[in-house]
């Protein structure tokens, strides 16, 4: 029993390891600064101010690996599918767009998903890397319960 939970263990982290590996040299910091201070369900609270609307940004770079690309299609499919006009996604070149004053605002430093109303935001990037190519149905679900939850 201790060997096959062993194995199994492994398993996992070879899953996990793999999963990182696929987005090659994109950096996976995100806009809390690194991956290991980010929970991917933390809702950050500036202020109570409350917005008109949910926005949905991908901060990416020039050049982009095959799981960066399926991240920004899979968001936009979802929130199209789910919302039509009602969210807006944006996908922003945070390279040729270094001066975008929303990089600044959101502290974004690499490949980034956020779900935004008004102050409150929710990072999804980390499950955005995990689910776009391997599962992209769960990250629409995610995206969907996400947006649901701030509207």
């Amino acid at each position: 029993m201790k060997k096959l939970i062993t194995i199994l263990s492994l398993f996992f982290v070879a899953g996990v390891l793999s999963v990182s590996a696929q987005c090659g040299n994109c950096s996976l910091k995100t806009s809390c600064g690194s991956t290991a201070e980010c929970s991917t369900d933390k809702v950050v609270m500036a202020n109570n101010q409350k917005a008109t609307s949910v926005k949905a940004y991908y901060f990416h770079a020039t050049h982009r690996c095959a799981t960066c690309k399926a991240v920004e299609a899979v968001s936009r499919e979802a929130i199209e599918e789910f919302y039509g006009n009602k969210v807006t996604f944006e996908s922003i070149n945070s390279e040729k767009e270094n001066d975008n004053p929303l990089i600044q605002e959101y502290k974004v430093s690499g490949q980034t998903l956020l779900i935004v109303n008004g102050k409150k935001q929710v990072n999804l990037t980390n499950e955005a890397f995990m689910y776009a190519r391997t599962n992209p149905d769960k990250l629409k679900s995610k995206i969907k319960s996400t947006i649901d939850s701030m509207l």
